[in-house]
């Protein structure tokens, strides 16, 4: 019978544990509207949207993440290691208990939409803003309400 030679054990070893350790990764696509927006993961600049985020975080990690746009209000949210099973990692957890840290992964996707700065902050000619506001009203960024508020503090401005 012939003995595996110790270089065949430990290139054996190190693919076994390359397998493992790319099994726990997991990742999502984030995007903005609008794009190219700054994304910060974990307080870390990581580059713009749309950006592929992978890490090997165990389940219930969370991700903390800042989008930043000329134009428009900072926007903070999060997203957690418990979006979606993987199936991969649970039947590997079967054969060894580690992977079971690793069970849960993210939505392949995560999209957010980012909500411009107040029009009044915005030097621009009253005819402008009355179409920009009616654009966001259009796009159903805005209700009916906060449209008629606004539309009714650009016609009042410089009217005074």
């Amino acid at each position: 019978m012939l003995k595996p030679s110790p270089l065949l054990r430990i290139v054996s070893s190190v693919l076994i544990c390359a397998v493992l350790a790319s099994s726990c990764a997991s990742s999502t696509m984030i995007y903005a509207s609008p794009e190219d927006a700054k994304i910060y993961i974990d307080g870390e600049p990581v580059g713009k949207t749309p950006y592929l985020h992978t890490d090997t975080k165990i389940v219930g990690s969370v991700t903390n993440v800042r989008l930043e746009k000329e134009g428009y209000e900072p926007f903070y949210t999060s997203f957690a290691r418990n979006e979606a099973a993987d199936v991969g990692a649970i039947i590997g957890g079967l054969f060894v208990w580690v992977p079971f840290l690793w069970t849960m992964k993210y939505k392949p996707t995560h999209t957010y939409e980012m909500i411009p700065l107040a029009i009044e902050n915005i030097s621009k000619t009253k005819v402008e803003k009355l179409l920009e506001l009616r654009e966001l009203f259009d796009k159903k960024i805005i209700s009916q309400e906060e449209y008629e508020k606004q539309k009714e503090r650009i016609l009042q401005q410089d009217s005074k």
